[in-house]
């Protein structure tokens, strides 16, 4: 058999993009690529200037709050009594994994872990586009550009490495749907709402690997956490005192409602604040029962959907997190990050719906930076400036939500329009029996 030829080098006119890539040697990389390079490093730079001194509010949180459960942890119990403690069994995780870095402060070694999370989830979605057909560089820049309108809030707050574990799940769902139920069960450990991630997965024999994974990782994990820990379940008394935050949707309705003379008050309560006063537990019944009704549209929609392509498991991740962070009695800041990474892996596919959704969560990151911590403190106080801002900040969210919901639907579920039939050609030549094909040449009808 005659050897192929071997391939001829590529001329020195060579577009980069026609270039092979070694990721190895960034001379091969395209410019485009090696700005989004230069922005990251810039920018990354300029967020752990933000947390270096210590003196930030993430970086008091880090330090206070999550170095003193990482002591409670390492006696083999989770933190007792403490309603602060709300969390799966699985957030030990992250908050023991700075130790692996004794030569590090724990605030040294949460934040590098945290970086060390964000470079691997932006090497992840540049190397998307060259891996599979119809991919993008999109979801690329939206993690590069969006995370550092939150300033230095996502490297002091473990939902970095949640949101880690969500982007490689869906990332790995095409090719390997076992590793990436793994991946969602895992992350459903740490902070429940990676597991949304497998909702859009195509019916059938990946559905059943992915899911089966998750469940029988996330068992696993639980069990090995259960016999190394004690007390691993006493979260589940601190999520059931959990009350109205004043930056969750409900909060902003009773901010409009101090400004008209309700008499409630803002506290710290469970560990974040909340208001307290009349009327705050049916706003609070209200968020659960919006919740219920996300869900069982969700379900609805997983049952009604008849169309797949490769964005809708991407498509639906990012509809079905929108829709329980909209509904959530507790809209923390740093719940962007994980919209920001579900939007960013939905931009690597061309055929996304979600486009229009993901450029709307750029304002309202940068709202939410309004919001916390230049305006935090004076809402807690009340009035009418911080009230506008988290009612910017909500109603941007609440439209991200709808929309998503609503182009995720007509895009898998919705009935298609009816094709209008194509007008009959009057071809003389045609013979009995015959019809056309694709050029106008008659063929023959079996």
């Amino acid at each position: 058999m005659a050897q192929a030829p071997a391939q001829a080098p590529a001329p020195a006119g060579t577009p980069a993009a026609a270039r092979p890539i070694r990721w190895t040697r960034p001379a091969t990389w395209p410019r485009d690529l090696l700005a989004l390079a230069a922005y990251w490093c810039a920018s990354r730079l300029l967020m752990l200037g933000m947390v270096r001194s210590g003196r930030a509010e993430q970086a008091v949180e880090v330090y206070r709050l999550y170095h003193s459960w990482y002591r409670v942890l390492r006696t083999g119990t989770f933190p007792v009594d403490d309603v602060t403690w709300q969390y799966p069994p699985g957030a030990a995780l992250p908050m023991l994994a700075p130790g692996v870095l004794p030569f590090l402060t724990y605030l040294q070694g949460f934040v590098l872990l945290m970086l060390l999370v964000d470079a691997a989830v932006q090497a992840a979605l540049v190397r998307v586009p060259y891996g599979r057909p119809g991919g993008s560089r999109h979801g690329a820049w939206l993690w590069a550009l969006a995370l550092p309108l939150l300033l230095g809030l996502p490297y002091g707050r473990y939902d970095l490495a949640a949101t880690g574990l969500a982007v490689g799940a869906l990332l790995l769902l095409p090719a390997r749907p076992r590793a990436a139920g793994v991946l969602a069960g895992v992350g459903a450990l740490v902070k429940v709402w990676p597991v949304l991630t497998l909702l859009g997965t195509p019916r059938g024999r990946t559905t059943r690997q992915a899911w089966t994974a998750a469940a029988v990782s996330a068992l696993a994990l639980l069990l090995v956490l259960a016999a190394l820990f004690d007390h691993t379940f006493d979260f589940l008394h601190a999520q059931r005192g959990r009350g109205v935050e004043i930056e969750s949707l409900g909060g902003s309705l009773l901010q409009v409602a101090r400004l008209f003379g309700w008499s409630g008050r803002v506290e710290l309560h469970y560990g974040s604040m909340e208001f307290l006063g009349p009327h705050v537990h049916r706003v609070s019944q209200l968020s659960l029962l919006l919740t219920v009704a996300a869900f069982g549209w969700l379900l609805l929609w997983r049952v009604r959907a008849r169309r797949w392509t490769a964005a809708t498991p991407y498509d639906a991740a990012l509809t079905a997190v929108l829709l329980f962070t909209l509904t959530s009695r507790v809209i923390s800041p740093q719940y962007l990050v994980w919209l920001i990474g579900l939007a960013a892996v939905c931009l690597t596919v061309e055929g996304t719906t979600q486009r229009p959704v993901a450029l709307l969560l750029l304002p309202m990151t940068g709202i939410t930076t309004l919001d916390f911590p230049l305006f935090f403190d004076a809402m807690q106080a009340g009035g009418w400036q911080p009230t506008a801002v988290i009612l910017a900040r909500n109603g941007l969210l609440l439209a991200a939500a709808l929309w998503s919901a609503a182009r995720l639907w007509r895009a898998t579920a919705a009935p298609l329009p009816a094709a209008a039939p194509a007008p009959a050609r009057h071809r003389p030549d045609r013979a009995p029996g015959t019809d056309a094909d694709s050029n106008g040449d008659p063929v023959r009808v079996v």
